[in-house]
């Protein structure tokens, strides 16, 4: 069994603690629980599973312990309580305030919207809102905090900005928040579920040599070994073409743009299209590109439109960012990233289009880009 109290091996570089020059730190990890089952009464060992769940669900209801007695591990008695209700407004869906179930709400370390992913040195407390909208988040520990959320079915992250002071035994109801996700105008097309992860999409068999058989018709499909080298089995010599109207993300949308391996153990960059067509284009108007990544590994993603000539500068890139594994690790999601880039309504045209999506790292194989949600939008309206 490993606990792990803080590593960089899944996210990277990026959750490094910082420290300035003579910080003061000080963070209580545990009381940790090990809980020791047996069966010797030749029933099946799934009961010890299902037994060691509900052993689980018990721990929770316990927390905070009563009986860790350092000054640093406060009872419930010494924690708050804030609670409210989160609603969402996305005008060209619904022009009206909606609560939402299921939104994940969160108090940590004021910064900047969407910082407490890298936030690493506080605590943090977070929750779900009910089906209403309504949260409450318990036991936390006097501070001060910003709120944040992110919605599943929604780009972006909410935050509000006021200073949220917790304090021994108090009680804050926030009231109603709105979250008014990034929206530019109506949507033209999109692919893929915004909930930061790509699941979603396209995971293919294992090689047979590779074949984890507790994943074998498993929902997390993808925790499989080598499902990277998969990439060029499906396509040797030409990449991923994307049809927007005809293709279908469930089935051909590979869940990780990644190198392809050449015969000569060498790799190269990949370079997917987006086949879409446009009955009208206002070319005087701005466009709006939506990319929501669930992950990234040493990768640079350019973006192109109508033109793939490499040697020209692309439209946008993201330059080499990420450090998170995720490929490697069988993961389906790490870090959040959210890119809205313009786009010139010259750059279009009546009829058939195509955005050219190149990843043009090429150091290894575990190099790639796990895509959460894309998404164009028209001029406002």
């Amino acid at each position: 069994m490993l606990s792990v109290f803080h590593s960089t091996h899944y996210s990277g570089a990026d959750l490094i603690m910082k420290f300035g020059e003579n910080e003061p730190w000080k963070k209580v990890f545990g009381p940790i629980f090990i809980y020791l089952n047996s069966n010797s009464d030749g029933f099946s060992p799934i009961k010890l599973w299902e037994d060691a769940k509900q052993q689980m669900v018990n721990e929770v209801e316990s927390w905070p312990y009563t009986f860790p007695a350092s000054e640093d591990f406060l009872s419930s008695a010494q924690r708050g309580k804030f609670e409210g209700r989160l609603l969402v407004r996305d005008r060209y869906i619904r022009d009206a305030f909606v609560p939402v179930s299921g939104a994940y709400v969160g108090l940590a370390a004021p910064g900047d919207v969407g910082s407490w992913q890298r936030e690493y040195k506080g605590y943090q407390f977070w929750t779900i809102t009910d089906d209403k909208g309504y949260f409450s988040i318990i036991n936390v520990l006097p501070g001060d905090y910003n709120l944040y959320s992110w919605v599943n079915g929604f780009i972006g992250d909410y935050q509000c900005n006021n200073i949220i002071n917790i304090t021994s035994g108090s009680e804050i109801n926030v009231g109603e928040l709105v979250y008014e996700p990034p929206r530019h105008g109506p949507t033209l097309w999109e692919i893929g579920i915004p909930d930061r992860s790509a699941a979603e999409f396209y995971v293919p068999d294992p090689n047979p040599l590779y074949v984890n058989r507790l994943y074998v018709n498993h929902s997390d499909r993808f925790r499989q070994y080598g499902l990277w080298e998969r990439y060029a089995d499906l396509y040797p010599n030409e990449d991923l073409v994307y049809t927007v109207g005809i293709s279908d993300y469930k089935k051909d949308w590979f869940f990780a743009q990644v190198t392809r391996k050449k015969d000569n153990n060498t790799y190269q960059g990949t370079t997917w299209r987006i086949n879409f067509n446009l009955d009208s284009v206002n070319t005087k108007g701005t466009y709006k590109l939506r990319l929501a990544l669930a992950s990234v590994h040493y990768a640079e993603l350019q973006i192109r439109i109508n033109n793939l000539d490499a040697t020209s500068p692309p439209l946008f890139s993201t330059g080499v960012i990420g450090k998170e594994n995720t490929i490697a690790r069988h993961g389906i999601h790490g870090l959040y990233w959210l890119y809205n880039i313009d786009v010139q309504g010259s750059l279009l045209v009546k009829g058939n289009n195509t955005i050219f999506l190149t990843q043009a790292t090429k150091d290894g194989p575990f190099v790639g880009i796990l895509y959460d949600y894309i998404r164009l939008e028209g001029p406002p309206t």
